[in-house]
């Protein structure tokens, strides 16, 4: 993808995470990593979501930190990049504050796999990460040590992070994380809905990862 287009889809995806009930406000942020400019392309802070273009996104070094342009970077760039740093394989990041999926954060738990939708988009239950400061580099090392091999990971008392091959992909993972984190909630309301055994959890996994969906050329 190219840097042009790389900012056309961040600027959507921004705009995509009100409409999609992710975020209020100015809070939250999505990110996209260019690896072959070295450049990622993210929101700017305090910056009102239907005012975003593909033109205001602030481009920051991935090497150095250092930001072009006047506008400044969200605040929690810093967790962008370190994420970026450490997971090579990735090129979007996004960060809500999501109702249902905070909520399960506020109480510091994981959304369990108890739906098959679960297990094909997270493999397992949807882990919770323990308390982090925003200083430095806490919260990138709570996200890499707790995260398993979900595209997604609960903060506990702060709200969700998600990530993909695409700014696009990891929208997708965040809206599928709030909307298992809603059903998972109502169901609780009526029982105690019980996990999916792990040798199902990796079958619905597998045939969602591999089989699903069209080919692309």
């Amino acid at each position: 993808m190219s840097l042009d287009k790389l900012r056309d889809e961040v600027a959507a995806v921004n705009r995509e995470l009100p409409r999609q009930g992710l975020v209020t406000m100015h809070s939250g942020n999505a990110s996209g990593y260019d690896p072959e400019s070295g450049l990622l392309l993210i929101k700017p802070s305090g910056f009102d979501y239907e005012a975003i273009t593909p033109d205001t996104l602030v481009a920051v070094d991935v090497a150095t930190g250092t930001a072009e342009g006047g506008l400044k970077p969200s605040v929690d760039l810093p967790h962008h990049l370190f994420l970026y740093r450490h997971l090579p394989e990735i090129r979007g990041v996004v960060h809500t504050h999501s109702n249902y999926a905070t909520a399960f954060a506020a109480l510091g738990r994981p959304i369990p796999p108890v739906l098959t939708a679960i297990a094909d988009e997270f493999g397992g239950e949807i882990p919770c990460a323990p308390y982090a400061d925003n200083e430095d580099e806490h919260i990138g090392q709570a996200i890499l040590r707790h995260r398993g091999r979900s595209p997604a990971i609960l903060l506990a008392h702060h709200g969700v992070f998600a990530w993909g091959g695409s700014p696009r992909a990891a929208l997708k993972a965040a809206v599928m994380v709030e909307d298992v984190a809603k059903t998972v909630w109502l169901a609780m309301q009526m029982g105690h809905p019980k996990p999916l055994p792990p040798d199902e959890l990796e079958k619905w996994h597998q045939r969602y990862q591999n089989r699903y969906g069209q080919e692309r050329p």
